[in-house]
Order: structure tokens, then C-alpha cells, then sequence
């Protein structure tokens, strides 16, 4: 992860205002804590004092994140009790990472909730799914639960619902930003019980990321509205890591280009309309060696490991109808990086295209490959958002799309200043029903048109596999079509299997027609393909 770029900040501590530049003091917390220590020379007995103090929030799940998330509460003036269901966990923390802090180390969950101040709010990262429910059940009535992890939206509408009649307070919260993010400024999707917004707001909005003075953090929705969200904003993420993969693999294969000059390229498209934290780290990564003096990148193992949370929104894209097709390959794409031995023995038996180097101008290729990036996000950052609206539709669910477009402009994985523009286009029309057909956004596609096809064009003839790049230009294509060829599917199913089809002339009026002559006038109601 790169370095993360902070100004000077106020930043309360032990009942002190300090101006911390934390510039000087990212690259690791443990600095970070003897910089604010250093105010206090002399000074432990007044942290001491603090330890008698009730909690203003507990944390539950002392992995990197939570730790981190604990830690960014403290500096904003916050007294937080953690607690791990190991409990070496918490005195290991309390003796490292939270030493000299207004943190206070819990040793059983009744120790926990007796040091909390009433409403008890209670935090949980821990791993999605049965943890989370047997955690819940230790919590008491009138207790605000907040679950930070990566469950599925699904859960949180039961909990929201299960909750809510033993007389608690639910919130399903994304969290996003990795460790650097949870440690000085995430994105938070906080969604659930709206009465439990109040409780929990100073706290999130304190302690996210900014953007000029804005938080990146608003409540979303109710019920699972800030798992759904987060789960889409992670489908998008799968789907730019895809592209930026993309790009690099027609660079290194078709262009025979070094490290340092992808490297220089990336830092280049850092500076346009393509910048962005995983712009950013991919040169960073490209320009990282080993302590042996050599890249790690090419030492790296070519299969992709993924927790769940693309594939959640490839199967909500499915559910409710919706087209997020790079997405899908995105995921898929990881899938078949992990066949890494049939690959290998393939690419013995299964010979390609003759020519795999691209003979025209180098340089304009590459302007073209960051063309065909930039349109295909567009596309990917379209698609997502299509299928929060017809969630949102489906679940009466009122979402803020420009208010969630700001929530992913600073902290997040996927932040980039890209994000500002989508902001503009639902700040300019809320009901607006695709990316595509915001004008900004439809002359930045048409800027990148004929580069994006060439791109795609000279993969497939070099074969080079795009399958992001390639389902991106083939939904721009179908989305601006009047006419498909769903007319031949459908004369197709009703021919085999009775599924009828409507006529153009005639919408909403279902006809089976007698294909074969000796077949019957009877349309299926149980056979569907």
C-alpha cells in the first residue's frame, strides 16, 4: 500500500488538543503514538486516571483492522474498550500497540459491557456469518450492535428484524480502506436501524475520511443498505483491479515494455482523469525489488485469491436482473487464474495466433490502452450503480446515489477523483438512470471510443485475453442498441418449449405459435429455460 498523504491535524488526547502533523509521522503507528507520548513526558498518571472512565464504544475483533479502527477512535477523543474472544489478544494490544492511549482492555464480555456508558454501543469485526449471530447473543436489550465486517446483506435484513423485537439497535456498516484507511480515516456505509444513526454518527463521521470538509460516511439506508452498498463497492473494486490488470498484461506482453517504464506510465495516468489509490499502488508495486535487488512482482504467483464478496455481487446482479457483466468476468477471471496447472499444461498442447507483438507506434498504443481503461471504468463504476438503484427499487430501499459516490470519494479502495464527477451527475439529476447517459460522461465515452475498440481488436487478434476490457465494450454496445437479437431467443424458446413471445406491434399480449405443425396450441407454465 502507498504512502497515505495527511496534512497538519487537531487531534484530541487525554482531554489535550494537539497539532500534529501526521505527515511526519505515518509510516508506522507505533511512531505515530511516540510522537503524541512525547506530549505527555511525565505525564502517566493522568492516562491512568482515564482508565476509570466508562467507554464510549467497545470494539470486539483485535485483527489489523479492528486494532487500527480502535486506535483512530482514541486520537479523536473517544475512550474505547476492546475485547477479543481470545483474551491474550486484548493484553498483547494493550501492552504494544495501545499503550499510553485512553484505551481500555476488557477481559470478559460481562467486564465489557459493565465499562460501557448506556446506550452500549458494541462494535464487532469479526468474520461474517455464524460469529457474528453468536457474539449477538451475548448482548443485552437496549444495546446498539454494530457490525462492521464484510456480511452478506441478507444477514443484516434478518438481524435488522430479529433485533429489533428483543428491543436492540442494529447497524450493518462497510468498512473500507484497508489498515491505513481504519487507522486514519476509512469509508464508512453505516445502514440498519435508522434510530440508531444519532448514537453512532459523531463517532463515524469523526473518525472517516475527509474529503475537503465533507466525511466520507452519511447513513445509507435501512436494514442491509450499508452491506449492499459496501458489497457493490467491492464488486467494483474486483472490477478495476481487473482492468489496471489488463492494462499491465497488453503492456508486458504485447509491448515488451520494463517495470520502470510501466512504472512511469502509471505515475503518468496518476495525474489525469484516471487517478486514483490503485493507479497509485500498481506503480508503486511495479517499482518495488526485493531485498535480493530484484522485482517482486514477477516472483509473485499468478492466482488470485478472493474472500466472497465479488461473487456476492455477481449473484445479486443475477437476482434482480441486472447486466453487471464486468463485474462477473472480474470474478471469473480470478477463477481461472486459479487453474494455474491446466494453464501451464495447456499452453503446451494450445497454440495461439502466430503474432503476439504489436508492430505499429508504441506510444500511441499506449494511449490507447489508457483510453480503453478509462472508458471500460466508466462502464464498471455504470453497472454497479444500476444495480444499487434497482436493489433500492426492489427493497424500497431510498438510496443517496451521489451521497454514496462522495462516501467512496476519500478513504476507500476505490477512491479516486473520478468519483467527484459521478457525484456531479446524481447531484445534477438523483432519478438519473445510467452513468452512460449523464452528458459528461457520454462525451468522455465518445473521447475514448475508437481507442477502446482498437484496444480490444488488437488483444483478440494477439491473443491476449481481456475479458474486462472486451464484456465492457460489448454492454457499451448492447446498452446503445435499439435492437438485439432477443427476438430469434425468444421465437427459439417458444418453439422448443411453448415460453410464447410478444409481437412488436403488440406489447403485453403473450402468443404461442405452432412452429412444427403437429406441435400443440398449449404454452408452458412449468418448463422455463
Amino acid at each position: 500500500m502507498g504512502p497515505v498523504k495527511r496534512g497538519a491535524k487537531s487531534t484530541t488526547f487525554a482531554g489535550k488538543v494537539l497539532n500534529i502533523d501526521k505527515r511526519a509521522i505515518i509510516p508506522h503507528p507505533a511512531c505515530r503514538l511516540s510522537v503524541i507520548a512525547s506530549h505527555f513526558c511525565g505525564n502517566k498518571k493522568t492516562l491512568n486516571q482515564k482508565m476509570s472512565e466508562k467507554g464510549d464504544i467497545a470494539l470486539i475483533g483485535l485483527a489489523v483492522m479492528g486494532q487500527n479502527l480502535i486506535l483512530n477512535m482514541n486520537d479523536h477523543g473517544f475512550t474505547v474498550v476492546a475485547f477479543n474472544r481470545t483474551v491474550s489478544k486484548v493484553e498483547e494490544f494493550m501492552k504494544n500497540e495501545a499503550k499510553g492511549t485512553k484505551v481500555i482492555g476488557a477481559t470478559s464480555m460481562e467486564n465489557m459491557v459493565s465499562l460501557l456508558k448506556k446506550p452500549r454501543r458494541v462494535m464487532l469485526l469479526v468474520k461474517a456469518g455464524q460469529a457474528v449471530d453468536d457474539f449477538i447473543a451475548k448482548i443485552e436489550k437496549g444495546d446498539i450492535i454494530i457490525d462492521g465486517g464484510n456480511s452478506e446483506y441478507g444477514d443484516t435484513n434478518r438481524r435488522c428484524k430479529e433485533l429489533a423485537a428483543k428491543g436492540m439497535l442494529y447497524v450493518g456498516s462497510g468498512v473500507s480502506g484497508g489498515e491505513d484507511g481504519a487507522r486514519y480515516g476509512p469509508s464508512l456505509m453505516p445502514g440498519g436501524s435508522p434510530e440508531a444513526w444519532p448514537h453512532v454518527k459523531d463517532i463515524f463521521q469523526s473518525i472517516s475520511a475527509k474529503v475537503g470538509k465533507e466525511p466520507c460516511c452519511d447513513w445509507v439506508g435501512p436494514e442491509g443498505a450499508g452491506h449492499f452498498v459496501k458489497m457493490v463497492h467491492n464488486g467494483i473494486e474486483y472490477g478495476d483491479m481487473q482492468l489496471i490488470c489488463e492494462a499491465y498484461h497488453l503492456m508486458k506482453d504485447v509491448l515488451g515494455m520494463t517495470q520502470d517504464e510501466m512504472a512511469d506510465v502509471f505515475d503518468d495516468w496518476n495525474k489525469g482523469e484516471l487517478e486514483s489509490f490503485l493507479i497509485e499502488i500498481s506503480r508503486d508495486i511495479l517499482r518495488f525489488k526485493d531485498s535480493d535487488g530484484k522485482y517482486l512482482l514477477d516472483k509473485i504467483r499468478d492466482t488470485a485469491g478472493q474472500k466472497g464478496t465479488g461473487k456476492w455481487t455477481a449473484i445479486s446482479a443475477l437476482e434482480y436482473g441486472v447486466p453487471v457483466s464486468l463485474i462477473a468476468e472480474a470474478v471469473f477471471a480470478r477463477c481461472l487464474s486459479a487453474m494455474q496447472g491446466e494453464r501451464i499444461e495447456a499452453s503446451k498442447q494450445i497454440k495461439g495466433p502466430a503474432t503476439t507483438k504489436y508492430t505499429g507506434d508504441k506510444k500511441e498504443f499506449i494511449n490507447d490502452i489508457k483510453y480503453a481503461l478509462y472508458a471500460s471504468k466508466i462502464v464498471s463504476y455504470a453497472q454497479g450503480f444500476m444495480l444499487l438503484r434497482e436493489a433500492a427499487k426492489e427493497l424500497n430501499w431510498k438510496l443517496n446515489m451521489g451521497g454514496i459516490a462522495l462516501m467512496w470519494r476519500g478513504g476507500c479502495i476505490i477512491r479516486s477523483v473520478f468519483l467527484g464527477n459521478i457525484k456531479q451527475a446524481f447531484d445534477k439529476k438523483p432519478d438519473l438512470s445510467n452513468l452512460l447517459l449523464d452528458d459528461f460522461f457520454k462525451g468522455e465515452i465518445q473521447k475514448c471510443q475508437t481507442s477502446w475498440r482498437k484496444v480490444v481488436a488488437t488483444a483478440v487478434t494477439l491473443g491476449v485475453p481481456t475479458p474486462a476490457f472486451s464484456t465492457a465494450l460489448a454492454f457499451f454496445d448492447g446498452y446503445r442498441s435499439a435492437r438485439l437479437p432477443a427476438n430469434m431467443l425468444q421465437a427459439q424458446r417458444d418453439y422448443f418449449g411453448a415460453h410464447t413471445y410478444e409481437l412488436l406491434d403488440n406489447p403485453g399480449k403473450f402468443i404461442h405459435t405452432n412452429w412444427t405443425g403437429h406441435g400443440g396450441n398449449v404454452s408452458s407454465t412449468t418448463y422455463q429455460v
